[in-house]
This record gives C-alpha cells, structure tokens and sequence, in this order.
C-alpha cells in the first residue's frame, strides 16, 4: 500500500503527527497487522519484529520465503510460524474499521503513551495495544498496582479488595485487573468510586463488554482510565488468550496481588507472570479452611510471595510512603465532597432506593451517582441490598 493509502486506514487510530513519517506510518500498520496475524505471545512472530522491524517482518511472513538470516531459525520453526499466520493474512480490514467505529487507539512502541514496562516480555511483548479510554493512562508515572483473584469471590474477598483498591487509588495509584467477575470486579468499582484511575486488560477485542454483564463498568473505567488489549476489535476471547493476557496485568503493574484463589485459580498464572518478571508479588490470607483461599497461602508457601492485610502492606511492598499525599485535586475533592452531600441528602434511613431514584432527588447523572455512592460504601455511610441503596440506620 502507498503511504496515503496507510495513512487513511489508520485514520482516528493515532495522532495526526504519528502519521506524518512515512516509515513511521508503515511500522504503525504492520504492528496493527502483527496483532491480527499472530496470536499474543508468539515468540517466532517476536523475535522477527525485534530484529527485522514490524514492516520487514510483515513482508517476509507474507511472502512466505525461507527464514531471513538474522533471525537464526530452523526452517521448521519458521515454517510452522508461516502455517500459523498465513491463514489470516486478509483478515486486518474489518478489525481496524471496528476500532475506527468504537473510537479506539492503537498504541505502539515509541509512542508516548506506550507503558516500557511491558517491554520487560521480550520476544514476548505484545505488538500493539487497542485502547478505549485515556491512553495516556498506560504511560503514567503512578505506581500501578494489580489486584487479581477468583471470580467466585466470598463476600470477604470483595470487602478486602475495596478496601485495598479504594485505599491505594484515593492515593494516586492505578489499579491493573481483569475486568472478571469477583475480585476484578470489585477492585475497579473501588478505584471508580474513590475517583481513581485503573487499567482493564481484556482477552478480547475492546468494542464489546466482556463479561457483558460489565458493560457500565467498563464505560465508567475508560473514563477515567483505560480499557486496552493486545488483540484487535472482532476478536473473541478464549482460554489461551486469557491466560496470556495474564502476563500484560503483570507486566504493567509494580506489584501483584491476589485476594483470593483457589488451589488452581488463573490467578497462579498471573502470579507466575509476575515472579519471573521480578515483579513484587503478595497474596491476601484467608481462613485455612476456604477453599477460596487456598492458592493464596499456596503463593505465600511456595512463591515467596508477602502476606498483605491493608493498602499499607501494598505500599511497603512497592516502597512507596504511606505518607505519600493524595495526587487529586484540591477543587475536584471540593466538588466531590459537596455532591456526596447531596447523595446523603437522597438516600433514606429507612426506605432502600434505586440508584436512578437516588440520582433524581439528588439531581446528579446517574453514574456520578452510582460512583459516590460506591465510595459512600466504602466509608460505611451507605449500604446496599437488592432492594436498593440506604443510609445504615445506625
């Protein structure tokens, strides 16, 4: 393609100075190719990228030759490399004209908003990542911080994991995770409602919820941070993929945590990630006769990972002060506060009311409502049940 033609099927997936350089444009849609041809973690289709260059590398697995010598490969290696990704070699159309449709970005190496902590995975790292929601999230100097566990989770786990969450993002910290039921649920309401910022790692394509029961909370986390994956718009997410988007939390993040997990939870798979990246890794403990809580003390015993209790046990983990101030802004905390208020004001001691009835009397949106009141929640002066939200009658 000419480099009009590139620069046109790349339009609104980058900045308008990203696709002035010719060359730069090229590497750009060969990475957008990458990620489309090669499942995540192909380490034949990362180790041509790293020595060849996305576009070189592009142009030799189309063609369909022998191996180029740089890249010091048996014939078979590369040959069953090329059976792998010749089978999609037509399929980047219609992914990149979704991502077009929903408003997503594609972030690369050498971009601004591209997190080096990934490069840590080496021939391993992902090609690119498609982004909903503010990129530059990805890039940002606040320490991150993954919070992972089952998807079954107890009321325990949940209650931990907000605390721990709502602690560390109240403080300026990103929250990584899964955007799973349980644990990964429970640690994005937490940054959302105390303000915070967080990143979604999904093992499908951005453009659609995943679980789909996570459709609001994944519009209020691309808010307020960033919902990205390594694999394009159309895909669907499988076991394989969900197990690599593991080593993406881990890699993104200063330390891991796991609340809760069974004796062989996914969350061992992330936890692995993590050890072998050198990443500071702990696990919550649980009672010893949950099974919910088996595959932390299992980290604890096996992993040589740190017994977490509190959001200060994180920050000591990451050797970030717990004196650190809080990075939000003085007048949004003044605004914050007086909308609480007004919340307060909507709820009843004694009649449990729904959140769109909380968000009328309040005469607030209703998913500012629904974020201040889950930060009410997590001081205790707001309690939920399946009949509506309250003020504790205490």
């Amino acid at each position: 393609m000419k480099p009009a033609e590139l620069r046109a099927s790349l339009r609104s997936l980058a900045r308008p100075e990203q696709l002035a350089d010719g060359e730069a444009v090229a590497e750009r849609y060969a990475r957008a190719r990458w990620s489309v041809l090669a499942e995540p973690g192909d380490a034949v289709a990362g180790l041509a990228v790293a020595r060849l260059g996305a576009a070189a590398a592009l142009e030799a697995a189309l063609g369909g030759g022998p191996a180029p010598e740089t890249l010091e490969l048996a014939d078979r290696d590369w040959s069953r490399a090329l059976g792998r990704w010749q089978p999609r070699r037509d399929d980047h159309t219609y992914p990149i004209e979704l991502a077009q449709r929903v408003g997503a970005r594609l972030v690369i190496p050498g971009d601004a908003d591209w997190p080096t902590r990934l490069d840590d995975l080496g021939v391993h790292a992902p090609f690119a990542l498609w982004v909903r929601g503010r990129a530059s999230v990805l890039a940002g100097e606040a320490p991150a911080v993954a919070l992972v566990g089952a998807r079954a989770a107890t009321s325990y786990g949940v209650r931990v994991t907000a605390e721990i969450a709502g602690d560390l993002a109240a403080r300026g910290a990103t929250i990584v995770s899964g955007a799973a039921f349980g644990i990964d649920a429970a640690a994005h309401r937490a940054s959302i409602a105390v303000g915070g910022q967080g990143i979604a790692v999904l093992a499908g394509g951005v453009e659609k919820a995943y679980p789909a029961a996570h459709g609001e909370l994944l519009t209020g986390l691309s808010r307020q941070g960033a919902v990205i994956s390594e694999v394009p718009c159309g895909t669907a997410p499988t076991k394989w993929r969900f197990l690599q988007r593991n080593r993406v939390i881990a890699a993104l993040a200063d330390a891991t945590v796991v609340v809760e997990a069974g004796w062989r939870s996914g969350s061992l798979n992330t936890a692995g990630h993590a050890a072998s990246l050198g990443r500071a890794l702990g696990a919550v403990p649980g009672p010893v006769t949950s099974a919910a809580s088996a595959g932390c003390h299992r980290i604890l015993r096996e992993y040589d990972g740190h017994c977490i209790t509190s959001a200060d046990d994180v920050r000591e983990l990451i050797g970030w002060s717990p004196d650190d101030p809080p990075s939000t802004d003085p007048g949004a905390a003044a605004s914050r506060t007086d909308d609480t208020t007004r919340i307060l004001d909507a709820l009843s001691a004694r009649t449990p009311r729904q959140v769109s009835e909380v968000a009328r009397r309040s005469g607030l949106p209703a998913e500012e409502a629904t974020a201040l009141l889950g930060l009410l929640a997590l001081e205790g002066r707001a309690e939920v049940d399946p009949r509506g939200w309250r003020r504790p009658r205490s």
